[in-house]
């Protein structure tokens, strides 16, 4: 015989101040529930007895298929593996009722999971779920599973045009202003060096000491960076009259808009198959050596054996360029919104262009991996970072990034959200407060806060589009 204490401390996870299923087991639940859930491991309990105890607690019942779905099968078409919750026995699919402690256990976890992925607060996935058939639960989590079978069976997409790592600086913004936007296109790169050079009144020079002087400083303030930044394959080239200058800058434009044509033909690419993209990859670049790591970056992710069997399409930016930055915000938006995942690459300083992109994919409740290459940005981006936890706009879930500073852990959660065999951990760091945690990288990705005023209000008016009274239906 288990008693009362024991089974509160068992099950502390579950007992929520917050009203509905989260209130079932508390010091003040009848004692009926205690004295039936002492005896379980002796006495199995059923669907009708489950739903007695539930009653002593003033909760409602549960259908048939609720019961057998979370406590009595692991569905394959369920969003991660419910196998993979710690405690889980194989034995309780074989059984008719709730053999122990750790069976009721592993069914309120489910529940309590599914709650904060997909409603925002376990109240109110109760609420829903727990009078649905078997086919309706089929229906719900299979809407918001990824078809695996169906990822891997979609064969090849059409080959991107490849683009050297040391070339892919040129297909940036940057560059297209310095070199023009066609090969008879006035450069202004190739002017600022000529009036340097004659400043410099003769004699050996190379085209890094005539950018970094005073001629370009002075008239070419805004853009000396980016003229630099152009010219960064021949900047230690020495030079001696325009010639030299007209010599090296061809071939360095040379390798421009061959770069840029194969960039502007792969964002066609891209945009053929943005109804099957899986991947966008938001970062940016401001050196050479940060387009390279980039692409590396990206080749050792995606190159990962797991992944091999899904064919991911994956946008690249390295790869890709457009024809102004206008565009290239649309095309991005548009990738950002189609994509199923969206990895974030943290670089020394961060952008307004790639934060806003996943803060667009947080708020749409796609999964947002961080990838951060120090431990102090992990921290950063984990436990400080605003943009790490968002609200999904249309639900009202709050959303939080995954955050690694492994590239091989980024595969292994791409891995996982393509099979669905994501791992969670369930927590309650304080009173009333839930934090599921993904299991990998110890990242918080969905909350339920212990704030009443907070909760209720927030629940209230989330939903209440039209000023009518009628959101309150939604609980909390």
């Amino acid at each position: 015989m288990i008693g009362k204490q024991e089974i509160l401390e068992d099950l502390r996870l579950f007992s929520l101040r917050t009203g509905g299923i989260g209130s079932w087991l508390t010091d003040e639940t009848d004692d009926e529930v205690f004295a039936r859930l002492g005896r379980i491991e002796q006495e199995p309990i059923t669907k009708v007895q489950l739903n007695q105890l539930l009653a002593f607690g003033h909760e409602a019942p549960v259908s048939d298929d609720f019961f057998r779905y979370y406590w009595l099968t692991a569905p394959d078409d369920h969003t991660y593996d419910v196998k993979a919750i710690t405690g889980f026995q194989e034995p309780w699919l074989r059984s008719s009722g709730i053999t122990s402690l750790a069976h009721l256990k592993w069914g309120l976890y489910r529940l309590f999971t599914d709650g904060l992925l997909w409603f925002g607060n376990v109240r109110t996935a109760y609420r829903k779920l727990r009078s649905m058939t078997r086919e309706e639960l089929s229906v719900f989590f299979s809407g918001r599973h990824f078809n695996t079978a169906l990822i891997k069976e979609r064969g090849p997409a059409l080959s991107l045009t490849p683009i050297a790592k040391d070339d892919r600086y040129l297909i940036s913004e940057m560059a297209c202003k310095s070199f023009g936007e066609h090969p008879d296109s006035p450069s202004d790169l190739k002017k600022a060096l000529i009036e340097a050079l004659r400043a410099q009144g003769g004699g050996r020079v190379t085209i890094r000491l005539l950018l970094e002087g005073g001629i370009v400083r002075e008239k070419y303030a805004e853009r000396q960076q980016e003229f630099i930044f152009s010219a960064d394959d021949v900047l230690d080239e020495p030079i001696d009259s325009e010639e030299d200058i007209e010599a090296r800058y061809e071939a360095a434009a040379a390798k421009f808009f061959k770069a840029r044509k194969a960039a502007l033909r792969n964002t066609r690419l891209y945009l053929s198959m943005v109804g099957d993209l899986d991947v966008y990859v938001a970062t940016s670049m401001r050196n050479r050596d940060e387009f390279r790591n980039m692409a590396t970056v990206c080749e050792k992710i995606f190159s990962d054996q797991r992944l091999q069997g899904l064919q991911l399409r994956y946008f690249d930016p390295t790869l890709s360029a457009a024809g102004g930055h206008e565009d290239k915000g649309l095309i991005e938006c548009l990738m950002v919104k189609c994509a199923k995942v969206l990895v974030y690459c943290a670089g020394d300083r961060e952008t307004y262009g790639k934060d806003a992109e996943a803060a667009m994919a947080l708020s749409l409740g796609k999964p947002v991996i961080f990838y951060c290459d120090s431990e102090r940005r992990h921290r950063f981006y984990r436990d400080v970072h605003p943009l790490s936890r968002l609200i999904e706009f249309e639900t009202g879930v709050a959303v939080g990034a995954m955050v690694t500073d492994s590239l091989a852990e980024v595969s292994e959660l791409l891995h996982r959200i393509f099979e669905n065999k994501m791992e969670y951990e369930l927590e309650q760091p304080k009173t009333d407060y839930l934090k599921l945690k993904e299991r990998l990288t110890d990242s918080v990705v969905r909350l339920q806060t212990n704030d009443t005023m907070l909760s209720e209000t927030f629940w209230n008016y989330y939903h209440n589009r039209e000023g009518t009274s009628d959101s309150y239906l939604w609980g909390v």
